[in-house]
Formats: structure tokens, C-alpha cells, sequence
């Protein structure tokens, strides 16, 4: 015989899974939230930002190469691509901008789910994004349009996690992240043997944010692999795998937010 079903216990679960999503979003920020939100959606940036690559030909995160590459075309005088990338970098300004309306506005009437609202809207975009990435092959804007998509969503992301955790973490690009692995390495190999005894502060290296920083690389590097094979295998459908992951971290909070 089957075992009768225990709707209490679902509940449980349910509140359970409610309590910890809404403690990943929460204003007051710890470092163990940051480390629980920081992964998924490192992985998340990963996969889109190496998919990106795959579906429309370029990647969409790194605004330092976009800039860098439009300069070049100015000089070679391809006009339609440095049009490109001053849209790309349009794109990613407007995401961060529009994360930060959205956090200001939830803060001010949704307070202490604020962050639910632009990570919901990035979960809305990917889905967008799989479903404008069929037509991409037969119409240039469409492309130009999923480009947008990607770069919007890639801003959106990189200042809804910079507000949450203080600046301390950046999850769509890893020249930050990579940076202060070498810092906290050189204070790890650093030798204080001439300082001590000298009054002066030992150099010591903060041993669990080299190991958190590890982590956030290694979860981009997995999330572009996993990107990269998804999006090459099944197009940009893939797309719909990240956006319920988004969905599941801010699922929750947004539909708190719905029911109050």
C-alpha cells in the first residue's frame, strides 16, 4: 500500500525551503549568505556568459574587451560593429541601472525582499532569451536583440549581487575575484619574520575569503563548461535550465511579495 500523504510535513519543507531562499536574499548580510547565493549564481554567469559566446557570438559580461574591441573597429572603420558594442555597453548600464530602481523601490515598499524583484526579472530575461534565440539565424536585429538581452541581464545580475553583499562579491566577471585570490595569496606565502618584534602588524591572509574566492572562480569556470556543452547540444533552450535555478533562488520572496 502506498504511504498516506503527509501535507504537514510538505509544509514543513516548503517553509523550510522559504526560510532559507528568503536568508540568501536578506539585507543583512552574512558571510555564509553570501558564499549560498554567490555560488548558484556565479554558476549562472558562467553558463550565460560562455553560452553567450555559442549562441550569439560574442561574450557579454566582459565590458572591458566590449569597449576595447568597439576602439579597435572605430580605427578600422567598421562603423556597424562599434555600434554594436556601444549598444552592448548601453545594455549593461541599463541593467545596473534598473537593478538599482528596483532595489531602491523595493526597499522602500517590499522591505527585506528587495533583491527578489531584479533576480526574478533576470529569471523573466533568460526565458526571453530562450525564446527569441530561434529567429536570431534569420533576422540580424533579433540578433542585436539577444545580445541586448544577454548584456542587460549580465548588468542587472553584477549590481543586484554588488548591493547585496556590500561590493564584496562580483559573480558575472572574474577579474575582481581573480585579483584578490593574488592578494590573499601574497599575504599567505608572505614571510613576517623581520616583523616580528618590530611592533608592526603581521601580514596575514584571510584564509576564508581565498577559500570563498576559490569557490566563485571555480563555480564560473564549471558554469561555463556546463554552459558551453549546453548551448552547443541544445541551442539556446538551455537557457530555461538557468532561469528556473535564478527562479528557484527568488521564487519565494517574489511570491511573498504577490500574496501580501
Amino acid at each position: 500500500m502506498n504511504a498516506p500523504v503527509n501535507p504537514t510535513r510538505y509544509r514543513r519543507l516548503a517553509a523550510r525551503y522559504s526560510d532559507l531562499t528568503s536568508g540568501m536574499l536578506a539585507p543583512e548580510r552574512t558571510p555564509l549568505a553570501d558564499a549560498w547565493l554567490g555560488l548558484p549564481m556565479t554558476f549562472v554567469a558562467g553558463a550565460t556568459n560562455a553560452g553567450g559566446l555559442l549562441a550569439v557570438g560574442q561574450y557579454t559580461s566582459h565590458m572591458s574587451g566590449i569597449i576595447s574591441s568597439a576602439a579597435d573597429h572605430a580605427v578600422l572603420g567598421a562603423l556597424d560593429l562599434v555600434l554594436g558594442g556601444l549598444g552592448a555597453l548601453i545594455a549593461f548600464v541599463l541593467g545596473a541601472a534598473t537593478s538599482a530602481v528596483l532595489v531602491n523601490w523595493g526597499r522602500l515598499h517590499v522591505a527585506g525582499r528587495e533583491y527578489a524583484l531584479p533576480l526574478t526579472l533576470e529569471a523573466l530575461l533568460l526565458l526571453a532569451f530562450a525564446l527569441i534565440g530561434p529567429f536570431t539565424r534569420q533576422h540580424a536585429l533579433m540578433l542585436g536583440l539577444a545580445v541586448a538581452v544577454l548584456c542587460f541581464i549580465m548588468g542587472l545580475q553584477n549590481a543586484t549581487v554588488t548591493k547585496m553583499s556590500g561590493a564584496k562579491i562580483r559573480t558575472t566577471h572574474m577579474t575582481g575575484i581573480v585579483t584578490d585570490i593574488g592578494i590573499e595569496l601574497g599575504k599567505l606565502f608572505y614571510s613576517n619574520r623581520r616583523r616580528r618584534g618590530t611592533g608592526l602588524p603581521l601580514v596575514l591572509a584571510d584564509r576564508e575569503k581565498l577559500k570563498l574566492l576559490s569557490y566563485f572562480l571555480t563555480a564560473f569556470f564549471v558554469g561555463g563548461v556546463v554552459g558551453a556543452v549546453g548551448f552547443n547540444q541544445v541551442g539556446f533552450v538551455f537557457a530555461v535550465p538557468l532561469a528556473l535555478l535564478v527562479l528557484a533562488l527568488a521564487g519565494p520572496s517574489a511570491l511573498r511579495i504577490l500574496l501580501r
